[in-house]
């Protein structure tokens, strides 16, 4: 029997982008394959011309930011509650080759315990270059992408376990919620598919990463330069990883020295004035990881 994949699309003006991701999904051709749109309060019109232009495709509106984590929660508890054996949790500003998403389920039919598969990321604007080859967690569990900005040359052959998968593209076996729970809301955005990841992980689920199933991310580019929202959110999400999973004291030592070190030298050195903003947001992010502050959004 081929297993039912409910792919979830979060999409927040970003209407262009959307319905060419959804164009790309619709090239798959994947039989047992339904999607949902959840419409965060877009103003852009997404809603209307996503059922014109695809009428099968389900659109949610969103009444509530709970963020990239809890929204994509409401997509993923419709899908379940749909009979989805697979849910693919997506990025609307994402391009799939045609077999992708055929890739992806076959590579994770093949073990009972693959619970969590990932494509190989591309960028969109350098399209044979890699943006993510699935993830790794360091031994101080600092979350890094392989071959991140590296030209694919064939160098990741054959399906691989990995740490994590790169939010933007995560395809989870429906055991693997009922097992583990959804994402984790509190995390609002950024490292909740890291901690999704290593929660599976711990519970004995294989994540894996295809590199034959092929998917280009326009979000982020090479020289990419992240916002100090970024920094805040990465701040706060990796201290609550750390204490959430029981990271040994001297890799929660050393999270917390780096932080210092950062602080001080954003605040005594001059060549790093412009970094005045991102200062405040790490600073913010880790006192309110001390006050149990979760969620979002947050106001810098």
């Amino acid at each position: 029997m081929t297993s039912r994949v409910v792919s979830v699309i979060l999409n927040t003006n970003r209407r262009q982008d959307t319905l060419e991701c959804l164009d790309s999904l619709a090239a798959n051709g994947y039989e047992h394959h339904s999607i949902i749109v959840l419409d965060n309060a877009s103003t852009d019109g997404s809603a209307d011309a996503i059922r014109s232009v695809h009428p099968g495709v389900r659109v949610l509106p969103l009444s509530q930011n709970f963020g990239y984590a809890g929204n994509n929660n409401v997509g993923i508890e419709a899908a379940l509650a749909g009979g989805a054996d697979w849910v693919f949790v997506l990025n609307e500003d994402t391009i799939l080759a045609p077999d992708c998403l055929a890739r992806l389920v076959e590579a994770g039919e093949r073990d009972e315990r693959i619970g969590i598969v990932g494509p190989m990321v591309y960028h969109h604007n350098e399209q044979n270059v890699i943006q993510s080859a699935g993830g790794k967690l360091s031994r101080d569990w600092t979350a890094f992408h392989l071959g991140e900005n590296a030209l694919d040359e064939g160098q990741f052959a054959g399906t691989h376990p990995v740490d994590w998968i790169s939010g933007c593209a995560i395809l989870v076996r429906r055991s693997v919620i009922e097992d583990v729970g959804m994402i984790d809301a509190r995390y609002f955005y950024f490292w909740e598919e890291t901690e999704w990841c290593l929660r599976a992980g711990r519970a004995g689920w294989k994540i894996v990463h295809v590199p034959e199933a092929k998917l280009w991310h326009k979000g982020v580019q090479r020289d990419y330069r992240p916002k100090p929202t970024v920094t805040y959110y990465a701040t706060r999400n990796r201290l609550m990883t750390l204490a959430k999973h029981h990271a040994p004291v001297a890799v929660r030592f050393r999270a917390w020295l780096q932080i210092a070190r950062t602080l001080t030298s954003w605040t005594l050195k001059p060549k790093w004035r412009h970094m005045r903003d991102h200062r405040w947001a790490m600073w913010r992010g880790a006192t309110d990881f001390l006050s149990h502050r979760w969620g979002g959004p947050v106001q810098l």
